[in-house]
C-alpha cells in the first residue's frame, strides 16, 4: 500500500512564482512585435532605478555579463587581480578571466559563509584593483567595512549580489548605496526575468559608458547615423523578459517576507540533535534566497546518498557551491586543495534545502521530517 509520502507531489528545491497577470504581459509583449529591447526594458530600468533611491540601473543579458562588462567599466584587465571569494557559482572567477585579470581567493568567515574582511588585507598587492563580494545565500556581506577597506587601498568594488535582491544592509537596501552592484534575475533567483541582471551604477556617465559596452559598443545620433569607438559585446535584455521582471517586482517584496517565514520555520522544526549547522538566523538583512545547513561532518563524504534518500521521499536538494579554486579550470591556475580550509570544509557539507514564496508551512515540516528519516537510512 502507498503511504501518504510517497503520495506528495516531488517538492524542488526552487520554483519561480509566475502569476497570470505577469503571463498575460508577457503574452502583450510578443502580440506588440516588440519583443527585443525595448520599452519594458527602459520601464524596469527605471522602476529599479527608483528603488534604488535614484540610482542609474542597466538591464543585462545575465548577471555573469553585468559582472564582465562592470569590469571592463573599472578599466581592469590583463595584469591586473581582483580578490574575491571561493565560495560561489564559478561566474564569479570566469567573470575575472574573461577580461584577462586573475582573480585571487579569500577565505570565508565560518559564521557567515562570505569572504573574511579581516583576510583580505593580507591578500592585497600593488596589482590588486577591485574586490568582488559575494552575498552568499541572501546574506550581505558587512558593506561598512568592505566599503572602508575599498576606500583605503583606493580599489573598486563590484558587489557580486546576484543573490541578494531585497536584502539589507544596516536599514538600507542592497543596492541603493556602494560602488557598482550586479544583481541575477535567473530562474532560481528572488525575482526573475527567466535568465537577466542588472547593474547599479554611480552616474549618467558610467550608465553611458555601460550601455556602449552592452551593445557592439554603438553611439546613435539623433540624424540616424553612429559610431563605434570602443568594443562592446551583446549583452542587452529583451522585453519578453522585462515584462516578467516587472510583474515580478510588484510582488518581490511578498516573495522575501514569505522566504524569510518559511526560514523561520525551519528554525522552529529542526531537529538539532542530528547535528547540522544551520546558516544564520538573520531574518532582518537577509532575504533567504536560499536554506543551506550543513551536513555533519561525518556524513560529509556520503552527500551523495544523503540527496538520493531525500529525492526518495520526494524531496529535490542542491548543492551550492563547491569551492570553486577546486575545479580544474582554477588548480591550471596554481591554487590547491587545503589554501582555504573554511570555503573547502563549507562546500563539502552544504546543502540547497527547498525554500520559495509558493511553498506551504507544512512541506518545511516535510522536509524537516524527511531529513530526520535520511540521516536514519545513511546512520544505518
Amino acid at each position: 500500500m502507498t503511504n501518504s509520502m510517497e503520495k506528495l507531489p516531488f517538492l524542488p528545491f526552487t520554483r519561480p512564482s509566475i502569476d497570470e497577470q505577469t503571463i498575460a504581459e508577457v503574452a502583450d509583449v510578443l502580440r506588440s512585435g516588440w519583443i527585443t529591447s525595448g520599452p519594458r526594458c527602459q520601464a524596469l530600468e527605471a522602476a529599479l532605478s527608483e528603488r534604488f533611491q535614484g540610482r542609474p540601473v542597466r538591464l543585462a543579458s545575465s548577471a555573469t555579463a553585468a559582472l564582465e562588462l562592470a569590469l571592463r567599466l573599472c578599466g581592469i584587465g590583463p595584469g591586473d587581480e581582483v580578490i574575491t571569494t571561493p565560495l560561489s557559482w564559478v561566474a564569479t572567477a570566469n567573470v575575472i578571466l574573461a577580461v584577462g585579470a586573475t582573480p585571487v581567493f579569500v577565505d570565508v568567515d565560518a559564521a557567515t559563509r562570505n569572504i573574511d574582511l579581516a583576510r583580505i588585507e593580507a591578500a592585497l598587492t600593488p596589482r590588486t584593483r577591485a574586490l568582488i563580494p559575494v552575498d552568499l545565500a541572501g546574506l550581505p556581506v558587512d558593506r561598512d567595512r568592505l566599503n572602508a577597506l575599498a576606500a583605503r587601498h583606493s580599489l573598486r568594488v563590484i558587489e557580486d549580489a546576484a543573490q541578494a535582491f531585497g536584502a539589507h544592509w544596516a536599514g538600507r537596501e542592497i543596492g541603493s548605496f556602494g560602488d557598482l552592484v550586479s544583481f541575477s534575475f535567473h530562474a532560481n533567483k528572488n525575482l526573475t526575468t527567466a535568465e537577466g541582471g542588472c547593474l547599479v551604477l554611480n552616474n549618467a556617465q558610467e550608465a553611458r559608458a555601460f550601455e556602449k559596452l552592452r551593445l557592439q559598443g554603438v553611439e546613435r545620433f539623433p540624424d540616424g547615423s553612429m559610431d563605434v569607438e570602443q568594443w562592446g559585446g551583446k549583452a542587452n535584455l529583451t522585453d519578453l523578459a522585462a515584462a516578467i521582471g516587472l510583474g515580478q517586482l510588484r510582488q518581490v517584496d511578498a516573495f522575501n517576507a514569505r522566504r524569510r517565514a518559511l526560514a523561520q520555520r525551519y528554525f522552529e522544526r529542526w531537529d538539532t540533535s542530528l547535528g547540522f549547522e544551520l546558516p544564520p538566523a538573520d531574518f532582518v538583512q537577509s532575504n533567504w534566497h536560499m536554506m543551506q545547513p550543513l551536513l555533519p561532518r561525518a556524513l560529509a563524504p556520503r552527500r551523495g546518498e544523503f540527496i538520493e534518500a531525500m529525492k526518495a521521499q520526494g524531496i529535490g536538494v542542491g548543492v551550492h557551491y563547491p569551492a570553486m579554486h577546486l575545479f580544474t579550470l582554477l588548480r591550471r591556475l596554481g591554487w590547491r586543495q587545503g589554501q582555504f580550509p573554511v570555503a573547502e570544509d563549507i562546500g563539502a557539507r552544504t546543502l540547497t534545502l527547498p525554500l520559495f514564496p509558493a511553498m506551504a508551512d507544512t512541506d518545511v515540516d516535510r522536509v524537516c521530517a524527511a531529513i530526520a528519516s535520511a540521516v536514519r537510512t545513511l546512520q544505518g
